[in-house]
C-alpha cells in the first residue's frame, strides 16, 4: 500500500484514478447520523488556519476523539441526513480532505456543504447505504454505485454532473480555474 500525508496508508492506491478523483475506491466506514454539522466536524477554535493537515489534527475532537488518530487515507465516511449543516465554513470538507477521508456517502447534504466540498475537491454521494463502523465500502463513480462489501448491499446514485467532475478532478475549483488560466484545461 501506498503511503498518504502524514504516513497513512492509502488502501486505494491499485485502484484506477482519472485526475485527482478515483474512478473508485475502496474504504473502511466511519458511520455517523442525522444533522452532523459543521461544528462537530472542525471545532471553531481551530479556524485559525486553513491547513489541511492542521484542521486534520482536530476533526471530530469532541464528538468522535479517537477519530483523528485512527482514520486512515481512503477512509469513507456514511451518514444520514443533512450532514455538514451549521456554518458557511469550508473549513469543514478542508478538514476531511486533510484526514485522508477519501469520500463522504450521506442521504442528504446541507447545500453549502455541498458546494463548499466540491469546491475544495472533496468528493460526495448522496444515498442511503446500510453501513457500520468498520465496513468496507466501494464506491464506482462512473457506475453510480455504493456498494458495502461486508454486507453484500449496494445502492444507486446519480452520477456527478461533467463539469462537478472536472472541479474534483483538478481538485477543486481555484486548482480548475489556475489550469484554465494557464492554457491547460
Amino acid at each position: 500500500m501506498a503511503e498518504a500525508a502524514g504516513g497513512k496508508k492509502d488502501i486505494n492506491d491499485e485502484v484506477k484514478c482519472s485526475g485527482i478523483m478515483k474512478d473508485r475506491i475502496k474504504g473502511r466506514v466511519w458511520r455517523f447520523g442525522s444533522n452532523v454539522d459543521t461544528d462537530q466536524i472542525i471545532p471553531a477554535e481551530y479556524l485559525v488556519t486553513g491547513d489541511p493537515a492542521e484542521l486534520a489534527r482536530h476533526v471530530f475532537e469532541k464528538v468522535r476523539p479517537e477519530f483523528a488518530k485512527e482514520v486512515r487515507a481512503g477512509d469513507v465516511i456514511v451518514a444520514d441526513e443533512n450532514f455538514g449543516c451549521g456554518s458557511s465554513r469550508e473549513h469543514a470538507p478542508r478538514a476531511l480532505i486533510g484526514a485522508g477521508v477519501a469520500c463522504v456517502v450521506a442521504k442528504s447534504f446541507a447545500r453549502i456543504f455541498y458546494r463548499n466540498s466540491i469546491n475544495i475537491g472533496l468528493p460526495l454521494v448522496e444515498t442511503s447505504i446500510e453501513a457500520g463502523d468498520g465496513d468496507t465500502l466501494e464506491v464506482d463513480f462512473q457506475q453510480g454505485v455504493v456498494r458495502n462489501l461486508d454486507r453484500d448491499l449496494e445502492a444507486a446514485f446519480p452520477p456527478m454532473p461533467p463539469f462537478l467532475q472536472q472541479l474534483i478532478d483538478a481538485g477543486g475549483l481555484v486548482e480548475y480555474t489556475r489550469k484554465r488560466l494557464n492554457g491547460r484545461s
